[in-house]
């Protein structure tokens, strides 16, 4: 049994009620009621790995389309339950507008989306998807791109409403569920959301009489923190969450701007997860992305004047202590 399989069945065994998805045998997985996948690629190869996912979700392919005529396609096919864009090249304004029009789609609850792309491409895929709740996966391991795809399903069929006060709960318990079974294939370090602790500490944090911490402090904790990996494996210490604060504290120091692409590389742990962190981070208020004015398919990142004055205070408070 494929890898994808045993992941998706997983999923629809823990939430058949939720995806709406009937598995009557563990190798005939179908979703009876879906309709069907509309399909979009930058190249051959990626046309291929697009069907080999979506065949082994049990999905029907309603159409296939290079990304130049994909547009059209999904602005003709109506009854689309879901689309999957697969990117392993850069297209320019055609894959910008194609994201763009999903991006917007997916928002007004059209048919869900999964877009599936390269560490390469994630700056100018990110600055067209914006803040959409469109399922973005980086070069994404068979386990992690049916679990995108379970996800990206279980919120098109069962959308979040006023008075359903558990749609949230309903839509974090798929992401456990995803995260234990890609444990159990052992293909990825990790796939939760991560925790949403209350930010009380930094919300009261600011001040006027913030302390000046030397750069020289932060890349030292930074270099502290990558030593470890030499001697223990990287996982057991994985902490994205704290490992891009310390990147772009040390880049407001040095008054740099950090691109998504690039603060992904710094959470050290793979980019789909550093992505989820990321979005928890700007929805809490801790990072703020903004769009280059100069590059409008490039998206910086930057601490908020909390966060950094927390960090800040926080230097200021352990002095030479070493804090890793």
């Amino acid at each position: 049994m494929r890898v994808t399989e045993v992941v998706l069945g997983r999923l629809l065994a823990g939430e058949q009620h939720y995806m709406e998805a009937i598995s009557s045998d563990a190798n005939d997985l179908t979703y009876n009621k879906n309709k069907p996948v509309l399909l979009a690629a930058t190249s051959d190869t990626a046309m291929a790995l697009g069907h080999e996912t979506i065949e082994a979700s049990g999905l029907r392919i309603g159409a296939s389309e290079p990304i130049e005529l994909a547009q059209d396609r999904i602005g003709r096919q109506v009854l689309a339950d879901a689309v999957w864009l697969e990117l392993d090249r850069d297209l320019g304004q055609a894959m910008d507008d194609l994201l763009t029009q999903v991006s917007h789609d997916v928002c007004d609850g059209r048919y869900a989306a999964v877009v599936s792309t390269t560490l390469a491409l994630l700056d100018p895929v990110v600055a067209r998807l914006k803040d959409s709740p469109v399922e973005l996966i980086v070069n994404a391991d068979e386990a992690e791109r049916a679990a995108a795809l379970a996800i990206a399903m279980a919120k098109r069929h069962d959308p979040p409403r006023v008075s359903d006060i558990g749609a949230d709960k309903n839509a974090e318990r798929l992401r456990q569920l995803s995260e234990e079974v890609s444990r159990i294939a052992s293909t990825l370090a990790r796939l939760s959301t991560g925790p949403a602790p209350a930010l009380s500490i930094i919300e009261n944090a600011v001040s006027t009489d913030v302390p000046d911490v030397p750069i020289h402090t932060v890349r030292s904790v930074i270099r502290a923190r990558r030593l470890r990996s030499s001697y223990f494996p990287g996982d057991l210490f994985a902490d994205p969450a704290w490992d891009m604060m310390l990147d772009l504290l040390q880049a407001e120091i040095a008054q740099l701007r950090v691109p998504v692409s690039s603060l992904c590389i710094a959470a050290n742990v793979p980019a789909t997860t550093a992505l989820r962190w990321l979005k928890m981070m700007v929805a809490k208020d801790v990072f703020i992305r903004r769009s280059d004015p100069h590059d409008g398919r490039r998206v910086f990142v930057e601490l908020t004047p909390q966060t950094s004055d927390a960090l800040r205070r926080y230097f200021g408070e352990i002095g030479q202590t070493a804090a890793i």
